[in-house]
């Protein structure tokens, strides 16, 4: 059902779980009959869980925890696990501030740059335990920090905004090319913050949004379009 949301604009009906209720059928499914894996290019994993890139949610030693139960977690590389040898002390301490000091404290602890052994080392912690790396860039730092993911052999790329765009048009600096890039590394790409179909379907036209081997055994049947950029916006600001 459309309803409208403003001047000439109008949005489908969204549900939330205090607006559904499970009722009984004539038929009921045995759990063990059924299949929630889900895969990821060659990845297959048995709970349908993502946890999100995001300081708060996904260390090294969470997402190894979160493997080992079938899930993936993905480990934002330009956070604080990057930032600091001992990331653990820093959100102790951010655990442990008032509310008004909190928000000054952490854009402090966010301007140390992100450091490439440290994205070596967290990859390699979550390889070395036999599970799927799978860590986040935004779309400005793929091109700078990507080789050394790679050297520690990630195996999913996710590439994170607040709001993504399909293309990225500017005169100062190069986009980057998602088709380019994946046909080059061949890594499955996620991409995050895609807020609408078009740009979901250009996007995964490129080879992104699932997996790279699984769109390049489609992408022959779509009609071709041309560009390739990626860029997000964050409070207004076009990068």
């Amino acid at each position: 059902m459309e309803i409208e949301i403003g001047i000439g604009k109008s949005g489908r009906r969204a549900y939330g779980f205090d607006d559904i209720a499970i009722v009984p059928s004539r038929r009921t499914r045995d759990p063990d009959d059924v299949d929630i894996s889900w895969e990821i290019d060659a990845f297959r994993f048995d709970l349908p869980l993502i946890a999100s890139a995001m300081d708060g949610v996904v260390s090294p030693r969470s997402a190894i925890e979160i493997g080992r139960l079938g899930g993936l977690a993905v480990l934002n590389l330009e956070g604080l696990q990057t930032r600091y040898e001992d990331p653990d002390s820093i959100l102790a301490e951010i655990a442990e501030l008032p509310d008004d000091k909190a928000t000054l404290r952490m854009q402090e602890l966010y301007q140390a740059e992100v450091k490439e052994e440290l994205i070596f080392a967290r990859i390699r912690e979550i390889k070395d335990a036999g599970m799927t790396a799978s860590a986040s860039l935004t779309p400005q730092k793929v091109e700078r920090f990507h080789k050394i993911a790679l050297e520690a052999e990630l195996d999913i790329l996710v590439i994170q905004g607040t709001v993504v765009s399909a293309e990225h048009v500017s005169t100062r600096t190069e986009p980057l090319n998602l088709k380019r890039f994946i046909s080059t590394y061949d890594i499955p790409v996620v991409v995050g913050g895609c807020a609408s179909y078009s740009t979901a379907l250009h996007l995964m036209r490129t080879g992104a949004c699932l997996g790279s081997a699984f769109h390049r055994r489609r992408r022959s049947r779509m009609p071709r379009e041309h560009g390739s950029g990626i860029s997000t916006r964050r409070a207004g600001t076009a990068t």
